[in-house]
């Protein structure tokens, strides 16, 4: 005989939470329409619970900096490629397509507030994002390496959806770093989007990593399905500077 209608959502319910149609077939064998109508509002209490649970660590684990939204961002410094648009950056369109971004341009233009907002756009929709400075990774695998956890460090990307690479080209990375920061790049290609601050043509790449062939190897990667957004024009931090005014 075939499921009523009530017998199939108690087995849809019972499969978002991972139980078999074997349970599930016993309850709805059990128990009357109305009986297994109110079961089967645990498993979706159950999984508003979770959802809500995981939605609520996702800035934690997203490692912001500081809050940043695109509400009220200033685009004049901002020149986007003629394939990205603006609805592009601001959805987070570019993540559901793996693809990247190269945020390049001088200081204080609005480069990392838009690396965050992006963040904040691809965790409010349920997205997996992860901020770091191109710094971190260094001190992450000197660490790493002291507890015997390197090789976990190395598997970190794995089921996340955003990585965002803030403040590349401050500092030169040493050849620990750069090996470290191509493992995580090439373990992306084409599986996640990258986004990337820097103030550095990519063409000096090899200087900052001290390395020109990881250099070329990490610029294939990005430039193949990813974007440059150029940011122009003078530091918003000295434009609105208080010294100015004294």
């Amino acid at each position: 005989m075939a499921d009523s209608a009530s017998d199939a959502r108690l087995r849809a319910c019972g499969r978002a939470v991972m139980l078999s149609n074997h349970a599930m077939g016993d309850v709805a064998g059990d128990h009357s329409d109305a009986e297994k109508g109110a079961i089967s509002r645990m498993p979706g209490a159950e999984l508003a619970f979770r959802d809500s649970n995981r939605r609520r660590r996702l800035p934690e684990r997203a490692n912001f900096p500081v809050p940043r939204t695109f509400e009220g961002y200033d685009w004049s410094a901002v020149r986007l490629p003629p394939r990205l648009s603006r609805e592009d950056v601001t959805t987070c369109a570019f993540v559901r397509k793996a693809r990247s971004l190269v945020l390049f341009g001088p200081v204080g233009t609005g480069r990392t507030h838009m690396l965050v907002a992006m963040g904040t756009v691809a965790r409010s929709m349920g997205m997996r994002a992860r901020h770091f400075t191109t710094t971190e990774p260094v001190t992450l695998l000197s660490e790493a390496k002291r507890d015997g956890t390197a090789r976990k460090l190395m598997r970190s990307p794995e089921g996340t959806d955003l990585i965002l690479v803030d403040e590349f080209g401050y500092v030169p990375v040493d050849r620990d770093g750069a090996r470290l920061l191509f493992q995580v790049i090439d373990a992306s290609y084409e599986r996640r989007s990258l986004a990337i601050t820097t103030n550095v043509d990519l063409s000096r790449w090899g200087a900052v990593l001290t390395d020109d062939q990881m250099a070329a190897a990490i610029i294939d990667r990005v430039a193949h399905h990813g974007q440059l957004v150029v940011f122009e024009g003078e530091s918003y931090r000295l434009r609105h500077a208080l010294m100015r005014s004294s």
